[in-house]
């Protein structure tokens, strides 16, 4: 006799996700195409006024970076890029698991008996919320590892405002984007100022929100006292999400203009810290982007659970 699975397959739960989300995400589409050209026309529109080509020739999108500012990018910025990139992939996909609410393939108790061992017993937690909390632990330790050098090297100049000159460069840059007529830059000598507001973001204020709303859901935060009044659980789940989003929008933006604004010369200077027009660069660009297509597909409940239970008790 033949026993056959009541759990329907991937591709039947992807095709009822289609049936009910399609006209949501057809309208969307729409929606979003429709305002891109509003955007492209009005930006264009506006390009035409005196005062706005006299406020795009006064203000050209750039600042010129502080005296010292250290030309290029080395290659520890590329190795830095790539890890990022390779860390937010992974938690990226762990988190909508987590949002999906369906129930894991397994749970993991830690190890009471070794270290760290604390007086209460472990939580147990669902093993795609054990890897989502090893990714953070990995992107934090390589963010860390990014700031001190970021600092030590001087290279902090490139992406810190030090001018308020910055705001309405970054405001000629956005209307020379949005009329399809991409500002003049140099990003190997210096960001413009939309770039280097859009870094500054990122790295000090989206990753701080993102890292202490995830401690805050996380199990390492105290279930009771001071900590759990000064940040209720609510507003970390309604800051999280929204973080995560914001990545997303940066990561297709950052790549849409990579894709258009030279891409050879700007996958260079990213992955090979060279200032040239050659293949390099976008070699071990395709490299890494294998590497992380490998780690997608490995990253399955039968591994992580033994990788898992090499620290704990795995169930399930």
């Amino acid at each position: 006799m033949t026993v056959t699975s009541s759990k329907p397959s991937r591709a039947a739960r992807a095709a009822d996700w289609w049936r009910a989300q399609r006209r949501l995400v057809l309208w969307t589409t729409v929606i979003s195409l429709a305002a891109l050209v509003v955007v492209v026309l009005v930006a264009r529109w506006l390009r035409e006024l005196p005062a706005v080509e006299e406020f795009i020739a006064t203000y050209p999108g750039i600042v010129p970076p502080p005296e010292g500012t250290p030309v290029g990018i080395p290659a520890w910025l590329g190795w830095q890029h790539f890890l990022n990139s390779f860390f937010l992939l992974l938690i990226v996909r762990t988190g909508y698991q987590l949002r999906s609410k369906q129930r894991p393939p397994g749970f993991w108790t830690r190890d009471n008996t070794r270290w760290p061992r604390t007086r209460r017993n472990p939580r147990r937690m669902g093993i795609h919320l054990w890897f989502h909390l090893w990714l953070d632990a990995f992107w934090v330790l390589n963010g860390v590892v990014y700031v001190v050098l970021l600092f030590a090297t001087g290279q902090w100049l490139r992406i810190v405002p030090t001018d308020w000159a910055v705001v309405p460069n970054a405001l000629s840059a956005a209307l020379q984007y949005a009329s399809l007529e991409w500002p003049t830059e140099n990003s190997w000598v210096v960001y413009n100022s939309l770039q280097q507001l859009a870094y500054f973001t990122i790295v000090f204020i989206a990753s701080p929100i993102a890292i202490l709303t995830g401690l805050r859901l996380s199990s390492v935060w105290p279930l009771e006292g001071p900590l759990v009044r000064a940040f209720p659980e609510k507003l970390a789940k309604a800051l999280h999400y929204p973080v995560m989003l914001f990545f997303l929008l940066f990561t297709f933006v950052h790549v849409v203009l990579v894709l258009t604004t030279g891409a050879l010369r700007k996958l260079n200077q990213m992955y090979a810290a060279r200032d040239a027009d050659d293949w390099i660069g976008f070699a071990v660009f395709a490299a890494s982007v294998v590497v992380m297509v490998v780690a997608w597909v490995l990253a399955k409940p039968p591994l992580l659970k033994r990788i898992a239970a090499t620290s704990g008790r795995v169930q399930g």
